[in-house]
């Protein structure tokens, strides 16, 4: 015959001792009253061969002073793996009896059956094959199957209640000793009916756990997933808030700059407003004075008139006059039309200017619509600016209406001169008529 592995003779004995360790604990547990206590022998064969198991395939560490065997570090492991444990590790550790990690490895357990967490916490340990590989063989029981089942027994236990006495308990120099004549079993014991049908419903309980047990082995796989799928989606929003944080940085310099632009606009058109308001007050010194001219013109030619009315029976001789004065009068015509095809001029550019005020002031208005509530005082500024080029308006209006009243009265007055001369003879009205038109 085929010799076996010794290692996988070792798994399966501990197991099956495992098995029946379990079995009898919960058996005398559910007869006994369920309330166990520590010097109840089978909770005490429990303990020694869930320490026989996890010592199995433990690595030896070196120290200073001796070789280190001890099941103590892949326990404490638990605490990063499950945060729940963090609680029963501080309570180890303030125990003030322990001076071994063996010791504190037994309270461990203790601790965890008490709490009804064994299973969950060394569930949660034997998951991470990984870690436990710094702590045990690749043929341990830990990291093979066996240890999967002895965990899943382990759910059973937590139909019994524990009240132990870990404090007071001398747990560094126990000896662990399998007793493996409480598991020997009598002819009459296996023909009692009674303690099969117990032992059915613990195994029925025992199936109805495990199939609990990989329900919530599905159960904590999906939180896993939904746990990986949470943190990544965190990882993209806090990318997202990163990009969103930079767009705003770029946002507020962009409106730093447009409101420097803001700023050099106004400065440009300001100055721009002063030199038109500098050239429209020139505009109306050199209208005001061409008035004045016109006006001595005008009273000039009221005098001749009453010259010529008093003179006209020398027509003759005032014929020679009326010509120079005709020659004059075109002259004076021309430089008036020249002034006022000037004037039409400096009207037409004042209203490009005018114009072009009116793009910059719509061209800022829509610049400046889109920044914040303190851009107001911009806008009453530039509503000011937009009473001034009206007022502009106003004026140059004004100057039209003036150099049309002149050029109506300048007809006027050429036409009372026509009148003056329709009295004389029908020679002297023709000439009086060419001089007037």
């Amino acid at each position: 015959m085929a010799t076996k592995d010794p290692t996988a003779v070792e798994r399966a004995n501990l197991l099956n001792m495992a098995k029946l360790s379990i079995k009898g604990l919960i058996e005398s547990a559910l007869s006994f009253g369920r309330t166990l206590d520590s010097d109840y022998p089978p909770l005490q064969q429990f303990f020694v061969v869930m320490e026989h198991c996890l010592k199995h395939g433990l690595k030896v560490r070196k120290s200073f002073l001796s070789y280190n065997k001890t099941i103590w570090g892949p326990l404490e492991l638990v605490e990063k793996l499950y945060p729940e444990a963090e609680e029963i590790g501080a309570s180890v550790r303030d125990l003030p009896g322990l001076k071994t990690p063996l010791g504190r490895a037994r309270a461990w357990l203790r601790l965890a059956l008490m709490q009804k967490k064994m299973a969950d916490y060394l569930r949660c340990l034997i998951i991470q094959r990984d870690l436990l590989s710094e702590f045990y063989e690749y043929h341990a029981l830990m990291m093979e199957e066996e240890g999967a089942v002895i965990v899943g027994l382990l759910v059973g236990l937590n139909v019994i209640d524990a009240n132990l006495c870990v404090k007071g308990e001398d747990l560094d120099s126990q000896v662990g000793v399998i007793d493996f004549s409480m598991y020997l079993k009598n002819e009459e014991d296996v023909g009692n009916k009674e303690r099969n049908v117990q032992i059915a419903a613990i195994l029925d309980q025992k199936n109805y756990v495990e199939e609990l047990n990989r329900q919530l082995n599905s159960t904590v796989s999906s939180l896993h997933s939904r746990v990986d799928s949470l943190e990544k989606s965190n990882t993209k929003l806090i990318e997202e808030l990163a990009i969103a944080k930079n767009n705003i940085i770029k946002l507020q310099e962009e409106n730093h700059q447009l409101r420097n632009e803001n700023k050099l606009i106004l400065m440009k058109t300001q100055q721009h407003l002063e030199v038109t308001k500098v050239d429209v007050e020139a505009e109306l010194q050199t209208y005001k004075h061409s008035r004045q001219g016109l006006d001595e013109m005008y009273n000039e030619a009221r005098r001749q008139l009453r010259d010529e009315s008093q003179l006209r029976q020398d027509v003759e001789n005032e014929l020679a006059v009326q010509v120079s004065m005709k020659h004059e009068i075109e002259l004076a015509m021309k430089l008036l039309e020249k002034d006022i095809h000037e004037k039409q001029d400096t009207l037409i550019g004042l209203r490009q200017q005018l114009e072009e005020v009116k793009a910059i002031n719509i061209e800022m208005y829509q610049k400046l619509q889109g920044s914040e509530d303190g851009l107001k005082e911009k806008n009453e500024i530039i509503a000011r600016l937009e009473e001034k080029t009206n007022k502009i308006t106003v004026a140059m209006r004004q100057l039209e209406q003036s150099d049309n009243d002149l050029l109506t009265q300048t007809r006027t007055i050429a036409m009372s001169l026509v009148k003056c001369a329709s009295s004389d003879t029908q020679d002297q009205y023709k000439l009086v008529k060419d001089i007037s038109f």
